[in-house]
């Protein structure tokens, strides 16, 4: 049952993009079409899971045993970027399109905050192995579902009387605020 609760305040309590503010980047930039959003979502969900599961394994057995935490960042980092490009050579051979409307926002996967962020919170909560890959899985997918919520909302937007001093990154980065008031709302729901 604990695996749930951490599930759960994941997704929604501490969610990665709306609670913590990690990954803005990708969720104002990549969020104006449903099926870029999905895509982006998608990508991120594979990337922090397995970056997640190889900086923890870094961490754990090579870092930490011989003393080397202080390079921990830097190792971190060329993981994730490592990955990224393992996908991005994916995507571009497997889905041109989703390839093309992601454009430069799937590189900057390597320096979006909630992919390096989800791999430092699995090192400070001291995870074990099930614990990291289910709090992983569950923050990534919060981010997924947070950008694709959004994704819908502006494409609504689109075709919805805003007022013109609005239009635009006004109502988006407002509408991204009211998401994280809403998403905030379920901080009663987990201890």
């Amino acid at each position: 049952m604990d695996l749930v609760y951490l599930a759960i305040a994941a997704i929604f309590v501490n969610n990665i993009l709306l609670a913590q503010y990690l990954g803005n980047c990708p969720f104002c930039g990549v969020s104006k079409k449903l099926n870029t959003a999905v895509g982006m979502g998608a990508a991120v969900i594979f990337v922090v899971t397995l970056a997640s599961i190889f900086t923890w394994m870094a961490s754990r057995y090579i870092l930490v045993p011989y003393n080397m935490e202080f390079i921990q960042t830097l190792v971190f980092i060329l993981i994730i970027a490592a990955l990224v490009q393992f996908v991005e050579i994916f995507l571009k051979k497997q889905s041109k399109s989703l390839y093309n409307a992601l454009g430069i926002y799937l590189p900057l996967i390597t320096t979006n905050c909630a992919v390096m962020g989800i791999a430092l919170l699995n090192i400070k909560h001291e995870f074990g192995f099930i614990d990291m890959v289910v709090f992983s899985v569950a923050s990534a997918s919060g981010f997924a579902l947070a950008i694709v919520l959004f994704a819908g909302i502006r494409e609504r937007m689109l075709i919805s009387p805003v007022p013109r001093a609005m239009r635009g990154t006004a109502i988006a980065l407002v509408t991204a605020g009211i998401m994280s008031l809403a998403f905030l709302g379920f901080v009663g729901m987990v201890d």
